[in-house]
């Protein structure tokens, strides 16, 4: 087994868990929607 096999999965866990938390806070998604808004406007 290669030694560094289990960090991409890791990563891969990591940045959904970190996703998932964010979308949790409410003042996260305001932001977010803000600044996709500024964009456009």
């Amino acid at each position: 087994m290669k030694p560094r096999r289990w960090i991409l999965p890791a990563l891969a866990v990591a940045v959904l868990a970190a996703t998932t938390l964010a979308y949790r806070h409410p003042a996260v998604m305001i932001q977010l929607s803000e600044q996709i808004w500024a964009c456009f406007g």
